[in-house]
């Protein structure tokens, strides 16, 4: 049972939309004329459902994998657990990997920024089993924890074998799946840092200098496009799960199973056209933004920070007219100290006449500890000791 702390207020805003289903609407769907055998186009901030064709169908990703690669990736380096300066040790095994690699040798040193620039760019199998080696010990733990992250997002079409996408029994995604772990990749905004690059260089200062060049070339020739991974196996035949930015709308679409790279482009850029024409998105609060303040019971402080832990926004069709929405905060029953930043202590729901919208968790700012039983006595005596108002 869940505790609204606070009152309905109105947002003037949005939404003659979710209508995303009309007639007009479906036939344009139609003229997709997607010929890969799986596909889908999700709005970003709202994981809405753009377009899909056989989504939850398990199919290789190849080395779209390496998208869940990055999440942890990143994930270490928000925790501080590992930098990008940090220099990382090429095993031989991670030496021996085939496929796309930059030639790592057995025992090269090379930092965490220069292996996730060949990750990110060139889909560097080596890279991949290197910095899996040094964040989990082995990539076979390191695997581990890329399935729990699967369960984490509740992804029901995905398993995975190893970090890099090349062929092994039991691996596999769905379209579905690689959009919402676009979607979390995404969480870290600096990653298109990386994915955004065309073309670099490693080893510039010695004579194994070696060029990158973006296995994504929607890159280079789609405006806007910023991310995020391509793949391609015999098997898996050419895939990619790309991201492109405009008028503030970011999107994700994802083709699986393409004949040959310009078939897997074209229906990329397709969907693209298709959503950008189309929709247009109102952004209400940005991640990471203050929201609210909630009273702690026994806690070291008696209130703390509560932030929203992703982007609030709604989507429409261009041009809809506006309809208020309402917004409830709900917070977790009895939320006591003590509490690390980033605990989820709520959410915030967005609704519309009695229908829910969205719903976006709400975060600890801080850590917050329990508080002494000399600052509970404090506290208690004060409320002795405080003069009466006159």
């Amino acid at each position: 049972m869940k505790k609204i702390i606070s009152a309905l207020f109105v947002i003037a805003f949005i939404l003659n939309s979710f209508t995303l289903t009309s007639e007009a609407n479906e036939k344009e769907k139609a003229s997709l004329d997607m010929k890969a055998p799986s596909a889908i186009l999700i709005e970003r901030d709202t994981g809405t459902i753009l377009f899909e064709k056989e989504s939850n169908k398990q199919l290789p990703p190849a080395s779209m994998t390496k998208i869940m690669t990055m999440i942890l990736i990143m994930e270490e380096i928000d925790k501080k657990t590992l930098s990008l300066d940090d220099k990382v040790r090429t095993s031989e095994r991670a030496a021996s990997m085939g496929g796309s690699q930059i030639f790592l040798e057995e025992g090269e040193e090379m930092t965490v920024d220069h292996l996730l620039k060949a990750i990110a760019v060139a889909s560097a199998n080596d890279a991949s089993v290197a910095i899996a080696e040094h964040i989990a010990g082995s990539e076979e733990e390191f695997v581990k924890r890329m399935n729990k992250k699967v369960r984490e997002l509740g992804l029901k079409d995905t398993h995975f074998v190893n970090s890099t996408g090349l062929p092994a029994e039991n691996h596999y995604s769905s379209a579905h799946d690689m959009a919402l772990m676009a979607k979390e990749l995404l969480k870290h905004e600096e990653i298109t840092n990386y994915t955004s690059i065309y073309e670099d260089y490693l080893r510039e200062d010695s004579d194994k200098k070696f060029w990158l060049v973006n296995t994504n070339r929607l890159v280079k020739f789609y405006p806007g496009v910023d991310g995020l991974k391509t793949g391609y196996t015999s098997e898996a035949k050419y895939c990619l799960t790309a991201t492109a930015k405009k008028d503030g709308m970011r999107l994700i679409s994802v083709v699986m199973g393409a004949k040959t790279p310009k078939e897997r482009n074209s229906e990329i850029m397709k969907m693209f056209d298709y959503a950008f024409s189309r929709y247009e998105i109102h952004r209400l609060v940005e991640r990471g933004e203050k929201v609210k303040q909630l009273t702690i019971n026994k806690g070291s402080k008696k209130k703390i920070d509560v932030v929203t832990g992703d982007a609030i926004s709604l989507l429409t069709e261009k041009g809809g007219t506006t309809d208020d929405i309402k917004t409830k905060y709900i917070f977790d029953d009895n939320v006591k100290a003590p509490i690390k930043k980033g605990d989820q202590i709520g959410k915030i729901v967005l609704e519309k006449e009695g229908g829910k919208l969205t719903e976006t968790p709400l975060l600890a700012a801080e850590d917050l500890k329990k508080a002494s039983w000399w600052q509970l006595f404090k506290r208690t005596l004060n409320q002795f000791t405080v003069p009466p108002e006159k």
